[in-house]
């Protein structure tokens, strides 16, 4: 897409040898007719410059704030927490963000490895001050003044916020000292 973007025509073949880097046509080949034969791309043999996209999605942009620990909570005020403008900006399909006004955070610990988030994958959350017991959350801890990525459930008189990792304990607290930032809508998998 950036080529097209760029260029304001599709890639060759051999554009697309040289802007992946790849050493040759013939793989490139292969993967396009594996994209057509599974609809993702039509294109004319007889015709130059041909692959067009099918279907192609709205895209829209996505701000990444900053990181959020999934493991004992990132101090609120530190720079390795939130930024109030993105550090940087994701484009993504218009389902994961449309009509909400959802923000991304880089997960850096293990607590939810179980719930298939690993350190280094990106949450999208939407901002959301009461959610559901279940719901996994963006949780401010006010006393610790840190935040912190787990499950929430009530219980009584008390909070628990539940990794999804056996080896981790849950954190306790009370409705008076936790704030919750959003809800987890989506995850985008570092590979």
């Amino acid at each position: 897409m950036r080529f097209v973007d760029g260029h304001g025509y599709t890639p060759t073949v051999r554009d697309i040898v040289k802007g992946l880097g790849i050493s040759s046509t013939s793989v490139v080949q292969y993967h396009l007719n594996v994209l057509e034969s599974e609809g993702y791309i039509r294109r004319d043999r007889q015709v130059f410059r041909s692959i067009q996209l099918t279907g192609r999605k709205r895209m829209v942009m996505v701000p990444l704030l900053g990181n959020i620990a999934a493991g004992d909570p990132l101090p609120v005020l530190g720079s390795e927490t939130w930024a109030t403008e993105a550090v940087e900006v994701m484009e993504l399909p218009e389902e994961l963000g449309a009509g909400r006004q959802v923000y991304g955070l880089r997960v850096r610990g293990r607590s939810m490895v179980d719930a298939l988030i690993d350190d280094g994958d990106i949450v999208l959350i939407e901002p959301a001050s009461t959610v559901d017991d279940g719901d996994m959350v963006a949780a401010r801890l006010k006393n610790e003044q840190g935040v912190t990525l787990k499950r929430i459930y009530r219980e009584g008189r008390k909070v628990r916020l539940q990794p999804a990792n056996e080896l981790l304990p849950p954190i306790y607290t009370t409705p008076e000292n936790l704030q919750i930032q959003g809800r987890v809508v989506a995850v985008i998998r570092k590979l």
